[in-house]
């Protein structure tokens, strides 16, 4: 992995990493869904993550306590939009 420089970016790459992962273990099909499916999953995705960026960094802002449940709603959220799209198709 290479250094971000970001901590913006730093977060988002990781919130995606959660995102995969998250989407892989409630969606194990994904691995054998066609490439096209793959990359509708993941548009989808991207699609809606700068307001779920933007809504983890709030909430983490107003509940520094319980970042690490804003970041794993964010990762669901995330994850949802590529099962969402995955089960769709």
């Amino acid at each position: 992995m290479t250094h971000t420089a970001n901590p913006i970016d730093a977060l988002g790459n990781k919130l995606a990493e959660a995102a995969l992962t998250t989407l892989i273990r409630l969606c194990p099909e994904v691995r054998t869904a066609t490439a096209e499916r793959q990359n509708a999953a993941c548009a989808a995705m991207r699609a809606v993550s700068a307001a779920v960026v933007n809504e983890l960094i709030d909430d983490a802002r107003d509940a520094p306590g319980v970042g690490h449940l804003a970041f794993q709603t964010a990762a669901l959220t995330l994850a949802h939009e590529g099962l969402r799209v995955l089960r769709a198709g």
